[in-house]
């Protein structure tokens, strides 16, 4: 289809069935994508309706948002749009100074399970100094229509939310970088505003100097897996039995904390990690953020050792765990350090089968220890509903690259978000 097309979406799909809009990009800046539920006047009324990185999906899940390789893909169930969202606007913006021109291409594809699909295509030389576009339109005039727009915007998302009547709540405290949206005055729907500030990992970590080192190794990372807009849930287990005195001792542990903080800063809205300890008995610690995370290995550590005893008990950890993240709306990824000396193997697979219906991924590493039993067994066991555990062991947790270390801890975890959003987990 080209530039200006338009037509009655139902020649093409089921209105009454959920119905994907994919848009995959190629090309080198930050893309952002979003959809504008608007009203007849064009104007984002209940900014509920505005799906994007920072707000996936509408009040009942009418529209949804989920990433794919070099995109995303919108769910849409229009039969249960209220009457009041006229029109989705679908939105490519850019978060920099680079330009839609400077893009090799931009796809976007609707379609329905065993449907012909509509197809749609744009090329850098379509635009010129655009950093944002309206790609398409579905829209209500007697029944739900579609229309190819591409059309442009020299600001970014900025000035396609200025565009739809609403406005930008400025950080006060920083520069004057958009922090949220604010409905327009003259409606109130009462809903929270929307945060659309995107502050570069490294920006975070500033508070944090000698964490900056670690966002080159993740960032490249997170983008070689297209997490990148990944919200998540981040809990840090952390072995406290006597075999890890030493680890204590040589600075591993506190090692450990700093190399998974950035994950929960990047992935975690409040940029916090849920924290536990565990030995014989378990403990859930105050969360760790860029204040507190050098205090999160206490100066009494060997107090602690011994107030939750001295050998491994995982069931115990993993069922308070599973407590904290069972009725999370959004995925949860656990990763959990132990030594080794792991026993009560039918437990565990107990809990770990039963957690596969849930959306919390664990990730185990194995650090200098031996013994590790039912964990270097995730990956062929049978009877989860998704799989949802991954193990691998280093023989020292210091010594090993950032650059190996973020490669493995997130080698297992998109596959598996994949997987649980096919089966409608989250």
């Amino acid at each position: 289809m080209i530039r200006g097309w338009k037509d009655k979406l139902e020649k093409y799909v089921n209105l009454n069935e959920e119905i994907c809009v994919d848009m995959q990009i190629c090309g080198n800046a930050e893309y952002d994508f979003c959809c504008f539920g608007v009203d007849r006047e064009g104007k984002l009324s209940d900014d509920r309706y505005m799906v994007f990185y920072n707000q996936r999906q509408s009040p009942e899940g009418e529209l949804s948002l989920e990433d794919i390789g070099n995109g995303v893909r919108f769910k849409l169930k229009l039969s249960k749009l209220p009457e009041k969202i006229n029109r989705l606007i679908f939105t490519l913006s850019i978060d920099g100074t680079q330009t839609v021109g400077e893009m090799q291409s931009l796809t976007t594809k609707v379609y329905q399970a065993g449907k012909e699909s509509i197809d749609l295509g744009l090329t850098g030389k379509d635009f010129s100094n655009e950093r944002a576009v309206i790609v398409i339109e579905i829209y209500r005039k007697d029944t739900w229509r579609i229309g190819f727009v591409a059309g442009g915007f020299d600001g970014g998302l900025s000035a396609l939310l200025k565009h739809f009547g609403g406005e930008e709540i400025k950080d006060e405290n920083t520069d004057d970088t958009p922090k949220e949206t604010k409905k327009p005055e003259a409606t109130n729907t009462g809903s929270e505003s929307v945060t659309v500030k995107k502050v570069s990992l490294e920006k975070k970590l500033e508070k944090a100097p000698h964490l900056v080192s670690l966002v080159k190794p993740l960032v490249f990372e997170l983008k070689k897996k297209n997490l990148e807009t990944t919200v998540a849930r981040v809990g840090l287990v952390l072995d406290i039995s006597g075999s890890m005195s030493q680890r204590f001792k040589n600075g591993t542990v506190q090692e450990i904390v700093n190399k998974t903080l950035p994950l929960a800063v990047q992935f975690d809205d409040d940029g916090e990690l849920d924290f536990w300890y565990y030995g014989t008995t378990a403990r859930r610690m105050k969360s760790v953020n860029l204040d507190n995370y050098m205090e999160a290995v206490p100066a009494d550590w060997k107090r602690l050792m011994m107030e939750l005893g001295g050998r491994n008990n995982e069931p115990t950890v993993l069922k308070m765990v599973v407590d904290a993240y069972k009725n999370t709306k959004i995925p949860a990824y656990v990763l959990f350090i132990t030594d080794g000396g792991v026993n009560n193997k039918k437990e565990i697979q107990n809990i770990i089968t039963e957690a596969s219906h849930l959306p919390i991924f664990w990730q185990f590493v194995g650090v200098g220890g031996q013994n590790y039993g039912i964990l270097e067994k995730l990956n062929t066991m049978t009877g989860r509903y998704v799989d949802n555990a991954g193990f691998f062991a280093l023989d020292d947790f210091k010594k090993v690259s950032n650059e190996e270390l973020y490669a493995r801890l997130l080698e297992e975890f998109p596959k598996w978000l994949e997987e649980i959003r096919k089966k409608g987990m989250i």
